[in-house]
């Protein structure tokens, strides 16, 4: 068969593939999944405790777990769907069309599944990713420490060897949604006399271990999913090392960059009312049907078109991924852009909603959800790599400036 011909007949089953999923998005998806969440409380994480916000949320996530569509591009044996790169940017396509939620969030999809893809033996794989697929274990992540934010090599959490365990003791902090996980996969140093990159294993153990606990932390927005999480001689299984031991490193960079793509894509509107919409409902229109506010409807364009740009990359770094052309720094350029994009975001609503966008515990301003949000975004640019650290990534790594400034959170150099 010529190029031509085959590449015909790739387009006549996409095509194929995009009527059949659009039927059964169609068919499958609740009214009520087609609505944006209104908190997390809306949103379903899995895990052993997880409960369903209602009926409907549980029958989109069980249609969709047992299509393999949680994990779309996921291998089938592993719970996943086995699309694959065209077929699930259709399906993402698709499921945006009619607005339809995710049916699990988690960072086991977003963040450990990919590294476990990568650097897990078969035994792991094959214990841990259908339970992250199925939702049945929740998981949470051990990088940042008291000393160890930007500088992530500097942790101290130490991993002591003894027969076939290891003895951590040691704590991490801003762990989100520690005191709901199930599982945390952990950064922990391994050999005290190393180069501080290579003494670092990756580990994987259970939060309910002897010797595990944890403490919210608030924020000024009167919530948070942070946490203070600590390790009293916690016993752990020398064989839940993923990778190599004192080669920790290697698969944290690798997670690092999945984790600065998904937290980037809070920058993407996805499901919900466009920003203009909103802003109306405060503002008004005038006869012609456009915002009621010159300067906030050039705001708000000039939002849109970042948004759009935003979304366009977003599936080209898909693309790259998914061909294994992806810069590995180029993640960290999408997590600054997303994340002060949200930040305009909301900076934009609270301008839309004036005096009564400052309402802080009324029934009308369910509970102050607005401003709340607004200061939630302030940790946006902080979590996950700062916006200094990553525009010194991108500078270094990416457009190679000469004596640019490195966080020590990337790669090492080489000697």
């Amino acid at each position: 068969m010529t190029d031509s011909r085959a590449s015909e007949t790739e387009t006549a089953d996409l095509e194929t593939f995009r009527s059949e999923t659009r039927a059964w998005l169609e068919a499958n998806c609740p009214p009520e999944m087609r609505k944006p969440a209104t908190s997390d409380a809306d949103v379903f994480w899995g895990g052993r405790n997880a409960k369903f916000s209602s009926e409907p949320q549980r029958i989109w996530f069980e249609r969709m777990r047992d299509k393999g569509w949680t994990v779309p591009d996921w291998p089938k044996e592993y719970g996943g769907g086995g699309l694959s790169a065209a077929e699930h940017k259709v399906l993402r396509a698709e499921m945006a069309r009619i607005g339809a939620r995710p049916p699990l969030s988690s960072f086991g999809i977003w963040m450990l599944g990919p590294a476990l893809l990568k650097y897990g033996n078969d035994a792991q794989k094959k214990e841990h990713l259908p339970k992250i697929a199925a939702g049945l274990i929740r998981w949470c992540q051990g990088y940042s420490e008291p000393n160890a934010g930007s500088d992530l090599a500097s942790l101290q959490t130490r991993a002591e060897s003894d027969g076939d365990d290891f003895i951590i003791t040691g704590s991490k902090i801003w762990t989100s949604y520690a005191n709901y996980a199930d599982w945390i996969f952990c950064l922990v140093r391994t050999d005290a006399a190393a180069k501080k990159h290579d003494g670092i294993s990756f580990i994987l153990f259970d939060m309910t271990s002897k010797g595990v606990t944890t403490k919210p932390i608030l924020l000024i927005s009167g919530y948070s999913p942070f946490c203070e999480t600590f390790f009293d001689n916690v016993r752990v299984p020398k064989s839940h090392v993923v990778g190599t031991v004192n080669r920790g490193w290697d698969v944290a960079k690798y997670l690092l960059q999945h984790e600065r793509a998904m937290i980037s894509g809070m920058g993407e509107r996805g499901v919900g009312r466009p920003l203009g919409q909103i802003a109306a409902d405060s503002v008004g229109t005038d006869a012609q049907g456009r915002l009621d506010d010159s300067m906030l409807r050039g705001r708000i364009a000039s939002f849109d078109v970042d948004e759009a740009a935003l979304g366009a990359c977003a599936e080209r770094a898909v693309d790259l991924a998914k061909a294994g052309q992806a810069h590995p720094a180029f993640s960290s350029a999408m997590k600054y852009y997303g994340t002060e994009l949200n930040k305009r975001r909301y900076e934009i609503l609270m301008s839309a909603g004036g005096v009564d966008a400052l309402e802080w515990e009324s029934e009308r301003s369910k509970q102050g959800a607005r401003p709340r949000a607004w200061l939630r975004t302030k940790a946006n640019s902080i979590e996950g790599g700062t916006t200094e650290v990553m525009l010194g990534i991108v500078a270094k790594r990416i457009l190679d400036l000469p004596g640019a400034w490195i966080a020590l959170v990337s790669s090492p150099p080489t000697s």
